[in-house]
Parts: C-alpha cells; structure tokens; sequence
C-alpha cells in the first residue's frame, strides 16, 4: 500500500470518528473561550475564535508527533 492509501485511510478513520463523537463535541464550549474575540454592532458581529485556534492547533500537533512515530 502507498503512502496516500495510508493517509487516506487514516483521515477516512478520523472523519467517522469525529461523526461518531460529533453529538458530544456540540456540548464543548467551542467558540466560547476566555480569549475568543466577539464585537457586535447593531447590524455587524465580527467573531475572531484565538483561543480555540490556539487549542486546535494543539491538539493537532500533538496527534501528528505521535503519527509520525
């Protein structure tokens, strides 16, 4: 098997995954961390998530250092 097959393979793992899981990750706070930045106007809402792209990133890293070991 190729290397595409394998990540194929893995990213297909991952999205059942997050399927699976999707109806208890809707009850984490995302998008409503300390840090996240939210300005609203009477007819404009600018929304910047930092904190939680700083957690996903995280996360993320972590997942691929142990992928490539």
């Amino acid at each position: 098997m190729t290397a595409t097959g394998k990540w194929l393979i893995i990213i297909g793992g991952l999205i059942v995954l997050i399927g699976l899981l999707w109806p208890w990750l809707g009850k984490i706070p995302w998008g409503r961390l300390p840090g996240d930045i939210v300005i609203e106007r009477e007819n404009a809402r600018f929304y910047f998530p930092l904190t939680t792209m700083i957690i996903v990133s995280v996360v993320i890293t972590i997942l691929l250092a142990l992928f490539r070991r």
